[in-house]
């Protein structure tokens, strides 16, 4: 199977690393700078699950695409995936499969649109990832999984060959009959999270530490009302972990975009809480009159982000 892994950041260099490693057709998508890093340092993961040095990865720019791919892993922020779904286009053919790993639910329709919905798989991963200046990806957990399916749960043909092509490359390859619904409780899980450690600017540990557990509790219940609301009810074991991981005192827990908005750069706000709060609001009519969690969160983060265009200049 011919993988493209659009980018060579976080998400994709990690996973697109371990499986060069492990012998897969891969190749990176990249930008010039990007490609210029890759030339010089290699792709570089420091992880405590085991380190990669790959000198010099299979690369190339948008310009270079001339042949179709089976698979296609998508890892790009939000709001570039409008750009991202331009430089990797003529790699899409009638049988190729996208598997986005982005939070929240809004790009499935997006790519649905500028492809097919056949192209489209559904897809997430958990694990916590960042870069060094260096661009050297950073491994911050024991936790690996990339997780992927059909959005109609059925096990095809080619899902199978896919999960094939994920096995045993040195992470946890979960091929999921419920993947749509995984991914709702995820959405629900990062929007609670960066909502409250990135509007507090604290870990949770530091917001239970200051009598914060009733926003946690408070903004997870409206998230899960959402989806409950889109048919997606989160499931009651999976809702008490949850709420575990979230209220745990002395926790050192923070969201990818705390790490964001210290480094001042842009944040996934639209994507992950936004766009929960435009669903709150389309199947909620009460909720209008009401302030309500997402809403304090969401001014607080586009507050951030407002502020930081006017720096910006």
């Amino acid at each position: 199977m011919r993988i493209l892994i659009v980018g060579a950041g976080a998400i994709g260099g990690y996973f697109g690393g371990r499986l060069l490693e492990a012998g897969r057709d891969v190749t990176f998508l990249v930008r010039p700078g990007r490609a210029e890093e890759l030339d010089r340092n290699g792709l570089i993961v420091r992880s405590p699950l085991g380190n990669i040095l790959y000198p010099s990865p299979p690369h190339v720019m948008t310009p270079m695409l001339d042949q179709t791919f089976d698979l296609i892993l998508l890892s790009c922020k939000a709001y570039d995936l409008d750009a991202a779904m331009d430089s990797f286009s003529a790699a899409v053919g009638a049988q190729t499969m996208i598997l986005p790993m982005l939070n929240g639910m809004a790009h499935l329709d997006r790519l649905d649109e500028r492809f097919e919905p056949e192209n489209v798989l559904g897809g997430q991963c958990l694990i916590s990832l960042d870069r060094d200046a260096s661009g050297a990806i950073l491994h911050l957990n024991d936790t690996n999984q990339l997780s992927f399916g059909e959005r109609s749960g059925a096990l095809t043909p080619r899902i199978l060959k896919v999960a094939e092509a994920l096995a045993d490359a040195g992470f946890d390859a979960n091929l999921s009959q419920h993947i749509v619904q995984e991914m709702w409780e995820k959405w629900c899980f990062i929007a609670t999270g960066a909502g409250i450690t990135g509007s507090m600017r604290a870990s949770i540990g530091d917001v239970i530490a200051s009598g914060g557990e009733g926003m946690i509790l408070t903004l997870l219940a409206e998230c899960a009302q959402v989806a409950e609301g889109a048919g997606y009810a989160i499931r009651r074991d999976v809702r008490q972990r949850f709420q575990t991981m979230l209220t745990t005192q002395g926790s050192k827990m923070t969201a990818s975009m705390l790490r964001d908005i210290e480094r001042g750069a842009s944040i996934e706000v639209e994507h992950v809480i936004g766009d929960m709060l435009a669903r709150r609001s389309s199947t909620d009519k009460s909720a209008k009159s009401q302030l309500s969690m997402l809403e304090a969160v969401y001014v607080n983060l586009k507050s951030y982000e407002a502020r930081r265009v006017r720096e910006a200049g």
